[in-house]
Formats: structure tokens, sequence, C-alpha cells
């Protein structure tokens, strides 16, 4: 819906307060901006109501601007639930790599339950990310684990999955 009003100019209906009705004997330009909003948040309304089911498009039907449609809609499932932040969260925690997998298929897995916490709700630091990651992964990256905490590194998911990689592949070329 928002590429649709975003495309035909009519997303600032959401944002914007309608503006002052004018007085009977305003001039043109004063009815202008009146007159844009009111077209272009009939349009919106318009473009919200065609694309609901009929059980929604009777709820939304009565209201008078776009901005009420849509917050009525945000109320209804623009926020996740609690168990549902709480079980993305602690599958990102809990995960971990399983010893002799691949660390890039781990890694990307460990990105994927950090998109669904932050989809629910939830912000988790970038070195906080990296620090989970790191304590998710087999004993076959402790020496890595050990480097990067000493040496007090910081890197971001792209860096670390990089790194990751390189010593997985030098580990298996000296046979560890």
């Amino acid at each position: 819906m928002n590429i649709l009003l975003v495309c035909e100019d009519y997303k600032f209906v959401l944002v914007e307060e309608c503006p002052q009705v004018p007085t009977a004997n305003a001039s043109k330009t004063a009815r202008e901006p009146y007159d844009c909003w009111i077209k272009a948040n009939n349009k919106a309304k318009c473009f919200m109501l065609a694309s609901m089911c009929d059980v929604l498009r009777k709820k939304h039907e009565e209201m008078e601007t776009a901005y009420e449609i849509m917050e009525s809609l945000k109320a209804m499932f623009g926020a996740p639930s609690e168990k549902a932040h709480l079980d993305a969260v602690r599958a990102f925690m809990n995960d971990k790599m399983k010893k002799g997998s691949l660390v890039k298929a781990h890694v990307l897995n460990m990105i994927d339950h950090l998109h669904d916490t932050e989809l629910n709700g939830a912000r988790i630091d970038e070195a906080t990310q990296v620090g989970i990651i790191l304590e998710s992964l087999s004993p076959d990256f402790y020496e890595f684990v050990n480097n990067f905490v000493m040496n007090k590194r910081r890197s971001n998911l792209t860096e670390l999955l990089n790194d990751l990689q390189n010593f997985e592949s030098t580990n298996k070329r000296r046979g560890g």
C-alpha cells in the first residue's frame, strides 16, 4: 500500500494533518493546500479500502481520513505479540553451531534469526550481535573466539562472516 501511495504522491496524508478549512471568500491560492489534501486523502482512502477484505473495509469505511485508517490497522496488526518477540530473541540467543558444520550456513542462519528479532520489535546493537554469534560457534572456533576477544576486535556481521570463513578454510588446510 505504501508503494502505491508514494508512487501517486499521496503518502503525505498519512503524516500531515489536514490544513484548516479556508473561509468561504478565501482566494484560490489559500484554498489550494486544503483542496489538494482533501483530494489526496480521498484517493488514499479509496486505495486503502479497495485493498482490504470485506470485514476490514466495513470497519474502516466510515473513518474520515487515511491517517485514521492507518492508525487503526497499526493498532490491529502493527505490534508484534510479546510471545513472538520473546520466541525470536530466544531462537537467536540459543542457536548453537553443530560441530563439523559449515560456519557460513550457521552465521547466515543466525543473521536470519536476528532479522526475525528485529521484525518482532527487538533491537540488538551490533557488538552484542557479534558477541552472541561468537558464543554460538562450535568448539572448532575457540581459537578464533579467543583471539577476537583478546585483541578487542570490532567488526560488523559481514566482516565477522568473512573472518570466520577464512579461519575455517585455514584450519581445514592445517587438518584442524
